[in-house]
């Protein structure tokens, strides 16, 4: 899909990266400054996750620390890699949100300590909720952290969709949430810094 949208929009860059892999990362860090070039980079998504169901009985130190590396330490390592590139785009403008620079972590539902028993789904995915909570913390310090340089950073919630990990069962298909999630990161200024959203604007417990 993401082939076919290069092809027929010019603008639409399509980059390699993998997130657990330093040297990946420096890789596509440097292709993205020689396309944006002294404007910077406003808006940074970070998007990568996997998940293993894996309930109390099922959980395993090895599975633990595979999404943890994937769904957190990454988000991270990612983040820290484009701050020069998010800053150079923040020096440009005024005010926060996505038209000056803002990190967007992709968190989920699951994540939410208020709402642990909520759904008994969630129960099953030790690992990934653990990790999407801990993300929920990076952003948290990064948007404390960043703040004077005029960096926004939110967790927000896509909803559950019909993807490679959401599954069929999902209620939502992509296309579905994406006009929600545009309109969220349109309206973001510093009053959501540090937020927990899902794809309507509407604010999660942590």
């Amino acid at each position: 899909e993401l082939q076919q949208l290069s092809k027929q929009y010019s603008n639409i860059k399509l980059l390699q990266l993998d997130v657990v892999c330093e040297n990946s990362i420096k890789k596509v860090v440097k292709e993205v400054e020689e396309i944006v070039g002294d404007k910077g980079l406003n808006c940074l998504i970070n998007n990568a996750g996997i998940n293993v169901l894996a309930s109390l009985e099922e959980v395993t130190a090895e599975a633990m620390l595979t999404i943890y590396e994937t769904n957190t330490v990454a988000q991270l390592m990612v983040t820290k890699a484009f701050l020069p590139l998010l800053r150079k785009a923040a020096q440009l403008s005024t005010g926060m949100g996505c038209h000056r620079a803002a990190i967007i972590n992709m968190s989920s539902l699951a994540a939410s300590m208020q709402l642990v028993q909520a759904n008994e789904m969630f129960l099953k995915v030790y690992p990934y909720r653990i990790a999407k909570t801990a993300l929920n913390m990076i952003t948290r310090c990064l948007a404390a952290d960043l703040k004077s340089d005029g960096i926004l950073c939110i967790s927000l919630h896509p909803g559950w969709l019909q993807t490679d990990m959401g599954g069929n069962m999902a209620p939502m298909q992509v296309q579905e949430a994406i006009p929600g999630i545009l309109s969220v990161l349109d309206r973001l200024g510093e009053k959501e810094n540090g937020s927990f959203l899902d794809w309507q604007g509407e604010t999660l417990p942590w």
